[in-house]
Parts: structure tokens; C-alpha cells; sequence
């Protein structure tokens, strides 16, 4: 069936915007325009690259997504908007997707973009040499060949990715896949320059030597400091941008950030952790709630050469039970998180969060199961669990580890060191599996549970627990093929709470302080997959 997305609406809007922006009002609202149409706006840590097949944070992600476009796009509700592609075709069974590409997007050196830079990224990304850490992306996206070709038992050809022509990419899928289509709005899939990565190797992604297709070019880059980047003129649509330069400040401190804000050198920050009650009252039209497609957890070493405790379901099971998480939204965040019991967020699309047993109990039933599990594991006052919890550097993070140390203290006397990590030191520490309890966070790649799910896949390159349960890999594999794979995903949290390979604590929400001056964050997109040609500053 052909699929063409908002692609009429888009062009009605595209034409009236010159003429509008031209005389200082906005195309759709009207709103007049300031003559400042800078967006600045605080980081937690260095991104961890903006090479679309690299990166793997949120921040780099975000900077991502201004410099390159990929098939798709999404609004301000997270619907599907043409990027390169302007639509696409299935065959019956979903197995074979065919993307008809625009013929006006061009890269920032002039050069067109064309269904074989995809075909060049989607190679590259399964590469074993590329040695990128989203490589298992392949096999969530159920792309034809992705598993050998990872392993490097088959040539990159036999990927199943191909350009028909220039216009025209075309998708081989394992099996089917019916919401294939929203997993290439990831950074991941984006076409990249094989000319330019050719010329400069790793340092293509260097301001002087980039080449991007997005709305944005990378104009600056001081690492753990700023980042810059400037509209692209080459980028096909660039009458419709309106914002002209956007800053990316690295602020390790959230606290230091909002000072930053309120002094005018920001146009958005965090809500410092805790500080939303007050904030909310003091500034309202600058305070900034909604929910997010995120999850926040500890996850535990469970590699069969790693600690010894980490392997005792009775030391695992009791240290999720013991963390009082209406503490931690209520009073330590209190900024509209919700205490989770699952990995998976009720806010992903068409998911019902099943009741889990540990749930359902109140704390102090949890409380006194936690201190029989930890004294059947043999622990206890006179012989207490020694641990280490790491976490990336963060006043927040670091507020939620003390309050779960102390929870630990007071109800199992377990003793906790709390160490914090650099970002890049802290994804290398977790990944190399040299440690005991770590911090993780995962924001959906899409709106769909595998999203999350998959992480305790125990293939997936970021199920850093390596918890590894063949029951719950079948029950993944066949969840891609259902209409209604509800009853799978509710086995698989339910075995992720009786396994325990990591704790849920809370689902997101979004806690932004936002200028009354900039306009049109996409507050109702989970995703918020957001994108800075949608934005805009209004005169005041």
C-alpha cells in the first residue's frame, strides 16, 4: 500500500513561508519575529559524537538530527512527516519496503542526496569495522542479512538495503516488520557522505570538514564547552527555517545552568532537581512539564566472570524491593516522574503496563520481602553487602544515589561507595562491565515497547548486565511478527521482575525552564524528537 505523509500539507505551508518571513511575522501564526533568531541551550555532558552511525547519547542525537535528515521526520505530536523520503510502499506480507526520495535535497557541499548514501550508511552501520555501539540497531530493525553481516560472515553487499536509482531505496526485511517505517527517524539511519568520510577518515565530523544534508551545518565545536551549528543554505527547504544559529553549552551543573538562565545566556535549561514546586509558582510561563518516553534505572553486573553478589537473584531482587520510589519522584524529583515497577513507560504507544507482583505490595511489605531475600543470600548486620553504585556526573543523579544508598543502609545495611564518572568514562566503565550496580537511562529510539524491550535482548549492544534468557529472546523475536504483541511484552516484564536484571525506578517527564520567548517545542511529541528549523523566537 502507498503511505504519502503530510507531503501536500507540508508543500501548502513551504510556499507561503518567504513572503512571510520577509515582512518579520511568523508563516502560520503571525507572530512577529525578533530580529535575534539565535537558540541557546545547556547540556549535560559532551555529546558523544555527531557521526549519525556513532553516536549514541541523547544530546549528540538532538545535534544529530539538525545536521542530517533521514527518510523521516516527525511533528510536533511525534507523527511521521517526510524527510528525504517523500513516501512509501509495502508488499503484502511487510517484508519489502520501497521509499521514493525526494529530488531536491542536496548535501551542504552541493552534492544531491541520493538512495545510495543510504545504502553507504546502512553498510556502514552493520560494519564490524565501523565498531558502532547502535550496530544492533540492524536486527531491531529486522533489516534482511543484518546478523551475519554484523558478525562478518557476509560482505556489507548483502545487506538487505539497495538503490533501484537515485530515488528509489529499497528494504529487505528477515520477517515482517509493520511499524518498520517509524525506526528511521533514528539518528542511526542517516545517510552519510562516503566522499567525505573517504577524505578525512574519523575527523570528517570536524566543522572544516563536514558535509551534511539537515537543516543545520556544524560551525563551531570547542569540546566540554559548546557547539554551534548555522543554517544550511544547500539544505532543501531552508526558506522555511527560521532560526538561524544554535548552541549547545555544556553545563555539568543544573544548578550553575538555571543561574546561566536566568541571566539571560540561555533559552532553555533543566528544572534543577526538586525545584519545580517553587519554580512552577515564581515562573510559570517559563516552567515546562510534560511526559517522556524515558526510562531511569540501575542495572546490575551479571556477566558470569563479574561480582559475585550482582549473580544472586536474592541480592538483586532485594535491592529493587528496598527502593522506596515514591520518595524518589515525590521528594527527591518533584516534577511530575512517575515511579516505575516496569522497564517500559506507559506512555509508549498501544502498551497496557502489566501488574508485576512487587507493584501491587505496599513499601513496607516490600521492605520486609528485601530483608528475607538479603538474609537467604547471606547477608546481613554482622555480615553486610559491600558495594559500589556509579553513576555520570550529575547533581541529579547524584541526589537519587544518595537516596537509594540510604535506603539500602537503613533496610538491608548494605554499605554503598557512590562514584561518579565523566560521561565518555562512564558509557566505556558500563560497557566493559567493570562495575557492580550503574545508573542507566533509556529514551525510546521509537514509539513502540521492543524500543525498550529489547535491551535485555541478550544480543542487544546495550544490555550492559549481559543478562541473558533465552525465554525472553523468543518471546522478542515473536513479539515482531504479532499484530497485538501485548501478551508477549507483558511476559517479558514480568520475567524482568522475577529476574531482576536491573531496577526501575521512574518514567520521565520533561522539566525544562523555556524563554516566553522561543515557541513551538514539541511538548506533546514522548519522543521529543524536536528539531530546531521547527522553532522560532517571537519579538517581546
Amino acid at each position: 500500500m502507498n503511505i504519502s505523509i503530510k507531503a501536500a500539507l507540508m508543500v501548502s505551508a513551504f510556499a507561503l513561508a518567504s513572503p512571510a518571513l520577509a515582512a518579520g511575522t511568523h508563516p502560520t501564526t503571525g507572530e512577529a519575529l525578533a530580529d535575534d533568531q539565535s537558540f541557546t541551550y545547556r547540556v549535560l555532558d559532551e555529546h558523544s559524537s555527531v557521526d549519525p552511525q556513532i553516536v549514541e547519547d541523547v544530546s549528540g542525537s538532538e545535534i544529530v538530527r539538525d545536521l542530517f535528515e533521514g527518510l523521516y521526520s516527525q511533528d510536533n505530536q511525534g507523527v511521521l512527516v517526510p524527510g528525504v523520503a517523500l513516501s512509501h510502499t509495502t508488499n503484502e506480507d511487510k517484508t519489502v519496503y520501497t521509499f521514493t526520495l525526494r529530488d531536491n535535497a542536496t548535501w551542504s557541499d552541493g552534492k544531491p542526496v541520493t538512495a545510495g548514501d543510504f545504502v553507504y550508511a546502512w553498510r556502514r552501520l552493520a560494519d564490524p569495522a565501523t565498531a558502532s555501539q547502535y550496530q544492533w540497531y540492524m536486527e531491531v530493525m529486522a533489516i534482511a542479512n543484518a546478523g551475519p553481516v554484523m558478525a562478518g560472515d557476509m560482505p556489507t553487499s548483502e545487506l538487505g538495503v539497495k538503490a533501484i536509482d537515485d530515488h528509489t531505496l529499497e528494504v529487505t526485511l528477515s520477517t515482517s516488520l509493520p511499524y518498520f517505517h517509524l525506526t528511521t527517524t533514528h539518528s542511526s539511519t542517516f545517510p552519510t557522505p562516503a566522499w567525505a568520510i573517504e577524505e578525512h577518515g574519523a575527523d570528517w565530523t570536524k566543522p572544516a570538514n563536514i558535509v551534511s544534508n539537515g537543516a543545520y551545518v556544524l560551525t563551531e565545536h570547542v569540546p566540554n564547552e559548546r557547539s554551534v551549528r548555522s543554517r544550511n543554505e544547500a539544505y532543501w527547504n531552508n526558506d522555511a527555517t527560521i532560526l538561524d544559529t544554535v548552541t549547545a553549552l555544556v553545563i555539568n551543573d543544573e544548578n550553575v545552568a538555571l543561574q546561566r538562565y536566568f541571566a539571560g545566556e540561555l533559552d532553555r535549561t533543566e528544572i534543577p532537581t526538586g525545584q519545580y514546586p517553587d519554580l512552577s509558582v515564581s515562573n510559570p510561563d517559563e516552567t515546562t512539564v510534560f511526559p517522556r518516553l524515558c526510562s531511569y534505572y540501575y542495572m546490575f553486573n551479571m556477566r558470569p566472570d563479574g561480582p559475585a553478589a550482582m549473580q544472586d537473584l536474592n541480592v538483586r531482587k532485594a535491592l529493587s524491593y528496598a527502593v522506596n520510589r515514591d520518595i524518589i519522584t515525590e521528594n527527591v524529583l518533584q516534577g511530575g516522574q512517575t515511579a516505575a515497577y516496569t522497564f517500559t513507560p506507559g506512555a509508549t504507544a498501544n502498551f497496557s503496563v502489566p501488574d508485576v507482583d512487587y507493584a501491587g505490595m505496599s513499601q513496607d511489605e516490600r521492605n520486609a520481602a528485601a530483608v528475607e531475600m538479603m538474609a537467604a543470600a547471606g547477608y546481613d548486620a554482622s555480615n553486610p553487602l559491600d558495594l559500589t553504585l556509579i553513576y555520570n556526573t550529575s547533581e541529579g543523579h547524584k541526589k537519587i544515589a544518595i537516596a537509594v544508598s540510604q535506603m539500602w543502609k537503613q533496610t538491608l545495611g548494605v554499605n554503598v561507595t557512590l562514584e561518579n564518572q565523566e560521561w565518555k568514562t562512564f558509557l566505556q566503565t558500563r560497557s566493559n562491565g567493570d562495575y557492580q550496580v550503574a545508573r542507566g537511562g533509556w529514551c525510546g529510539d521509537y514509539n513502540e515497547a521492543s524500543t525498550f524491550l529489547d535491551l535485555v535482548q541478550s544480543g542487544s549492544g546495550y544490555n550492559d548486565s549481559k543478562y541473558n534468557s533465552p525465554a525472553v529472546d523468543e518471546l522478542l523475536a515473536s513479539a515482531k511478527t504479532m499484530d497485538d504483541p501485548q501478551a508477549n511484552y507483558t511476559a517479558i516484564e514480568e520475567a524482568i521482575a522475577a529476574d531482576m536484571p536491573l531496577i526501575p525506578i521512574y518514567h520521565y517527564a520533561g522539566n525544562y525552564m523555556i524563554a516566553t520567548s522561543l515557541k513551538n517545542w514539541p511538548v506533546d511529541n514522548v519522543e521529543q524528537n524536536w528539531y530546531s528549523r521547527n522553532l522560532y523566537k517571537v519579538a517581546e
